[in-house]
Formats: C-alpha cells, structure tokens, sequence
C-alpha cells in the first residue's frame, strides 16, 4: 500500500476528490495540520461522497508526527520545483507521496530535507505554474500502481 500526504491542504473539494482517489486505489490518506477547513465540510462530503468509509483517513499535527508513526518507507515530494519526473523512481510499497497546500506548494525546508531522487514532478508545458492538487495526486498514485500491475 502507498500513503497520500496532504501538507496542509486548502481547499475541501480537492481533499474530498483526494479520498475518493485513496479509496479506489487502496491508498491510504494522510493529513498534516493545519486544515484550510473542517472535516465534515459540506464541499469535502459532496467530493468525497460516500468514499470516507472506505478510505483509511489520518490527521496529525505535523509532519514530523506523521513519519514518526507512519515511518514510510520512502517520502517523495511532489513539487513543481522537483528536477526527476514522477515516471522515473521504482515505487515501492510503503512508499509515501507528499503534496503541499494548493497556493503555495511544499515549504523549500522540507525540499531540502529530502534526496534529490526524491522529489518529483510532473512534465507540464514550460510557462504553466502547477496542475490541480487532486489532478497531480491522481497521476502520481496511479504512476505507482501501474509500475505494480494495479495489483
């Protein structure tokens, strides 16, 4: 199974896309406050429609709390600043998949943390700034589950 991370995220219809992504792909979802909204949310509900069930949904107070209990095995930061695209690392079961907050995309400190090889981004047309966050989580995990047969 892969982790979906969501640092801080913004805007609840993107999240509520997000755990419909996690429940269709057997992903868990993982999500670092502070929140831009509330769980129960009207827009995150009707995103996520009926999926909240069948997703494994955690929260923590940040990330160091998150990998500390999580301990994944690999972390790839999913950044427009990333010089590796998405299609070149080999996935691993167990690795995680982090994605900042929607305006302002993962903090440098966190980039700088990590290894090169592990933060990746995905090929985009040179000029354009970013895709949508359920979008890029929707490439990266599918990407990661392709490589293991969708199994």
């Amino acid at each position: 199974m892969f982790h979906c991370v969501l640092y801080q995220p913004e805007i609840p219809p993107n999240t509520g896309n997000i755990i419909r992504l996690c429940a269709n792909t057997n992903v868990a979802l993982h999500l670092i406050h502070p929140l831009g909204f509330v769980l129960d949310d009207r827009r995150l509900r009707r995103a996520g429609l009926d999926y909240h069930e069948w997703v494994n949904v955690k929260e923590y107070p940040n990330l160091e709390d998150f990998i500390e209990k999580v301990a994944p095995k690999r972390i790839f930061a999913c950044s427009t600043r990333g010089t590796l695209r998405h299609v070149d690392p080999h996935y691993q079961a167990g690795d995680a998949f982090l994605f900042g907050p929607e305006t302002r995309g993962l903090p440098q400190a966190i980039l700088d943390n990590l290894p090169a090889d592990q933060i990746i981004k995905i090929p985009m047309q040179a000029g354009n700034r970013s895709l949508n966050l359920s979008n890029s989580a929707a490439v990266i995990i599918y990407e990661a589950w392709r490589q293991h047969d969708f199994k």
